[in-house]
């Protein structure tokens, strides 16, 4: 199973209060569903997965788990889904989206092009997460920096209010390479604070060793 640290980051990080009814937009292989499912013991989670291939992974993936009987995949676009389950309420969504669109263009045409296409991609996450969140849920993201920027004026659009945001860097000296940022429908007192993940070279802090030691036998 293809493990992304972006993903398990936000697996391990995404919080809620006791949700009952969780989303992963974008599942891959199902990894970090299986992680809320696992943390979160009285939670159904939903997945959502556009490629084919990785969809059916993650199916296997479920079907072979202990939580299998609260998993469900979904093998379509989100906004498919959110058009043919209009009724259906989260407490909890998380998505590890793609931002692979802005690195790729060379030209100053093709930048603007690809900042248009992004800022399309996040409005539709946004607005639609938003209408399908309980009144005490959370939407929880993943992205770099350019990205966690672009969606703040869109939360705001979308109703939403910032009450998180963590750094993540390497090491401690280290930029920060993404942030986790979370969303909610009630203003909430904001919280900012930071996470490393290696001490040294090849040797993980303490700080990602305890968030993610109940999923990997490594630690």
């Amino acid at each position: 199973m293809k493990i992304n640290t972006d993903g398990v980051l936000l697996g391990a990080l995404a919080e809620v209060d006791e949700p009952k009814a969780i989303l992963d937009i974008g599942t891959g292989t199902g990894v970090m569903a299986l992680m809320l499912a696992q943390r979160f013991e009285q939670a159904e989670v939903d997945a959502v997965e556009i490629d084919i291939e990785a969809a059916k992974t993650a199916e296997r993936n479920f079907n072979a788990s202990p939580f299998n009987n609260r998993l469900k995949i979904y093998p379509e676009r989100f906004e498919d889904f959110f058009e043919q389950h209009p009724e259906k309420k989260y407490d909890l969504i998380v998505s590890n989206p793609p931002f692979h669109l802005n690195s790729l263009r060379s030209s100053d045409s093709g930048k603007a092009t690809a900042r248009h296409t992004d800022r399309l991609f996040f409005e539709k996450l946004i607005q639609q997460t938003a209408q399908h969140l309980t009144n005490e849920g959370a939407l929880w993201l993943v992205l770099p920096e350019e990205a966690a920027t672009l969606i703040k004026p869109l939360a705001v659009e979308a109703g939403l209010h910032q009450s998180m945001q963590i750094h993540i860097r390497s090491f401690a000296e280290s930029k920060p390479h993404r942030f986790i940022v979370s969303y909610s429908k009630n203003a909430r007192q904001f919280v900012e604070q930071d996470f490393v993940i290696y001490q040294s070279p090849k040797i993980y802090s303490t700080q990602y060793q305890a968030a993610l030691k109940s999923f990997f036998t490594i630690f």
